[in-house]
């Protein structure tokens, strides 16, 4: 794997597939274990404003449906293409001339992320719900910002042939930081609360969201420690409007000047793939509350268990998709993530039953982590070096913006038809996606 040269769009399928030794050994390089540290990084956000908070919420007494609407706020994920131009071209005074484009952005977003956690930290929702919204806002806004250049300096930091593997890494190192994000925070605020750790307490909860902010110091010390990808020249700018060109446009115009009609199919692919489990997830939290699953049953079964087996899936998946294509994988992991839905549908009939959520957590896990995998190798073939910040940020938003904004409603849903219901109608949501990528995988032959 090359740190230091990126490839040429034109060089971006490799010409043969890799042993199973080379599949396996391409984990163990220095870009795979740094991609890892990077994407705990990138992994440790998301469900402190999301999973958790909604665990955090609903424990203090918020309904569930105020929790389903706050969910939007994960919607900075899906409109990070608003601002990913300045991440691509923008240089920031001081700190990129020190750390080169990549990397610079990177320590600001982190250095946003921490400061809204100590927000989080220090607020109390059943006290004033609003200032703690406006922090989980900033902690999501940094972390997009984050996932942009990112996403840009995972590509550029090797070819294609390695993009499943870096995918696979940047998904475990993800997929750990969501262990210390779930059941890392119910575990700390159960052992603040003591014997009592069923009723709420502030106090519990902000001494779990400070220990997260200063978690963020890993992906700092990575980001500090890591080389800048080679910098591509980009042609200079005769005046603003050009430059705005340059930024804004072109990275756009480049996507469907190179797909042309078959960019609809890739779009609207991209739009519905994780819409499944996407919706499903914001009232997963609150079922297990309902259910009457303690923090520490809570933590151990679907906040650690469960991400190992997501681990697994990823690991799976980023093999599968090297040996067999992103293309084939894609596809079962559609297949599995919309079948695995069911099971929580079953679930809700169980009530309170620890082994039968062992069982659903496992296959549910397994399936997310096997169709990220192949998913964000899918996404990375797609972009053009030249300005991967802009169109990948374009790619992971368009993979949000829906689902996010129909799980909004997924509070008033259940309220009125139960989480049965819920679950049923999330697995049916997943059929149109087989459809799209059967269609991908038939139009676009040579990038699959």
């Amino acid at each position: 794997m090359n740190d230091t040269t990126s490839p040429s769009p034109e060089t971006q399928v490799p010409t043969q597939k890799p042993s199973w030794w080379q599949a396996f050994h391409v984990y163990l390089e220095p870009a795979s274990w740094r991609m890892l540290c990077l994407g705990f990084s990138a992994g440790l956000p998301l469900l402190l404003v999301l999973g958790t908070l909604s665990f955090r919420l609903r424990e203090a007494g918020i309904d569930r449906s105020t929790i389903g609407f706050l969910s939007w706020v994960g919607l900075a994920y899906g409109f990070k293409w608003v601002w990913s131009p300045l991440v691509d071209r923008l240089p920031l005074p001081w700190l990129t001339r020190w750390l080169g484009r990549r990397r610079s952005w990177l320590l600001l977003a982190q250095s946003v992320v921490m400061a809204g956690l100590v927000g989080m930290a220090m607020l109390d929702p059943q006290q004033a719900l609003e200032p703690v919204v406006w922090c989980a806002l900033l902690v999501a806004f940094g972390s997009a910002t984050q996932d942009i250049a990112l996403d840009a300096f995972r590509i550029e930091s090797a070819d294609a042939q390695h993009q499943a593997a870096l995918a696979a890494t940047y998904q475990t190192g993800y997929r750990l930081a969501m262990i210390w994000a779930g059941a890392g925070v119910l575990w700390i605020a159960a052992r603040v609360a003591g014997t009592d750790n069923t009723a709420y307490q502030h106090a519990a909860w902000q001494s779990a969201y400070l220990v997260m902010a200063a978690s963020m110091g890993l992906g700092v010390l990575t980001v500090l420690l890591s080389p800048e990808p080679a910098q591509r020249e980009l042609p200079p700018a005769r005046n603003a409007a050009e430059w705005l060109r340059g930024a804004l446009v072109e990275p756009f115009a480049d996507f469907i000047r190179r797909y042309r009609w078959q960019a609809a199919i890739i779009l609207g692919l991209i739009a519905v793939y994780r819409i499944s489990d996407v919706v499903m997830g914001i009232m997963a939290n609150p079922f297990y509350v309902d259910m009457g699953y303690t923090k520490d049953e809570v933590a151990a079964v679907t906040k650690v268990f469960g991400v190992i087996m997501t681990l697994l899936g990823a690991f799976i998946g980023g093999v599968l998709s090297m040996r067999l294509g992103v293309m084939r994988i894609l596809m079962l992991g559609a297949v599995l993530s919309a079948l695995t839905n069911l099971l929580f549908a079953w679930l809700a009939t169980r009530g309170h039953d620890l082994t039968a959520l062992i069982w659903v957590i496992s296959a549910d896990n397994l399936a997310s982590g096997i169709a990220s995998a192949a998913f964000i190798a899918y996404l990375s073939s797609l972009t053009n070096v030249n300005y991967s910040a802009t169109q990948y940020a374009l790619f992971s938003s368009m993979m949000l913006l829906a689902p996010k904004w129909l799980a909004g409603f997924s509070g008033v849903f259940v309220d009125a038809h139960g989480y049965q219901a819920f679950f049923n109608s999330t697995a049916l949501l997943g059929a149109p996606v087989l459809l799209l990528v059967w269609l991908a995988a038939r139009v676009l032959p040579a990038k699959a």
